[in-house]
């Protein structure tokens, strides 16, 4: 598969390798897992097939094969996969991945990666996720919470110490905001800028149909977690 590509609009700071998405490698290392496990576990039957779109260094890769599962971890960055432990892994692009007629028992696309900014990549996410989840499969998304872009900046100090603040989300035109974010810890910190492009439920459930899925169920309360099937 090809390998990493510039993206305009994407850039990151801080100690060690950046991606051309902006993520830092080493601090996807130190970030903790949170309840990301739990949510999967709790909706897709036990020792399911996995395969996890932009895993990233494994952080949820990790406690998933802990629990049991069966994990493809896929990532766009050889240096981010250079981390994972445990499960077979794919480098290149999500949304031309192409594993034959390989199939899945879930298919999972978190870290709000179904807000692409660029609307081409959001449905070729989307079409990768359809193709290669099993009949009666589900896939997983992880969506932004509604009040992720409202009264910025904010933060939150994680009980580790660590503190995640959302700096701005400064329009860019078409309905695509540029957000930028800061990770600070004791002895270091990074920033990150990216592009997303907010979702509405409505919008968001008729950009899975057009794919040939369908929402099956909210996972949270919140509206952030949800499982599809195919339609």
């Amino acid at each position: 598969m090809s390998g990493q590509r510039v993206r305009e609009g994407y850039s990151g700071t801080g100690p060690g390798a950046i991606t051309p998405d902006g993520c830092a490698v080493e601090l996807y290392r130190r970030l903790p897992v949170g309840n990301e496990p739990d949510v999967i576990a709790a909706a897709v039957p036990a020792g399911a097939s996995i395969l996890e779109l932009g895993c990233g260094v494994g952080r949820v890769t990790r406690p998933l094969i802990g629990r049991g599962f069966e994990v493809t971890a896929v990532d766009e960055s050889a240096q981010m996969l250079e981390h994972v432990r445990g499960a077979r892994t794919v480098c290149g692009p999500i949304e031309s991945l192409d594993l034959g007629a390989e199939r899945f028992d879930v298919v999972l696309l978190a870290s709000f990666l179904v807000h692409a900014g660029d609307e081409r990549v959001r449905d070729g996410l989307l079409r990768t996720c359809r193709k290669h989840v099993k009949d009666g499969g589900a896939v997983l998304f992880q969506r932004e919470g509604a009040d992720y872009r409202l009264d910025l900046p904010k933060e939150r100090v994680h009980p580790e110490g660590h503190t995640v603040r959302i700096v701005s989300a400064e329009p860019v035109g078409d309905g695509v905001d540029s957000i930028h974010v800061e990770y600070v810890f004791d002895d270091a910190r990074w920033t990150q800028t990216f592009r997303s492009r907010e979702l509405s439920k409505e919008r968001f459930e008729a950009c899975l149909e057009a794919a040939g899925l369908t929402v099956d169920r909210y996972l949270t309360d919140d509206g952030v977690w949800v499982r599809a099937v195919p339609v």
